[in-house]
């Protein structure tokens, strides 16, 4: 049974602000979200 390791980030809440703060101004912070969201506007963008 995996039981996850510790995590600072988490303790210290950094994890939860920063997930408000990307969901308050609704822009992913991550490489991979912002990646996501960007193709997606561009799909929307060429109405496929």
């Amino acid at each position: 049974m995996n039981r996850g390791g510790f995590s600072i980030r988490r303790f210290l809440g950094i994890s939860a602000m920063l997930s408000r703060f990307s969901r308050m101004i609704g822009i992913p912070l991550t490489k991979s979200g912002r990646q996501r969201k960007l193709g997606a506007i561009i799909y929307r963008l060429l109405g496929l």
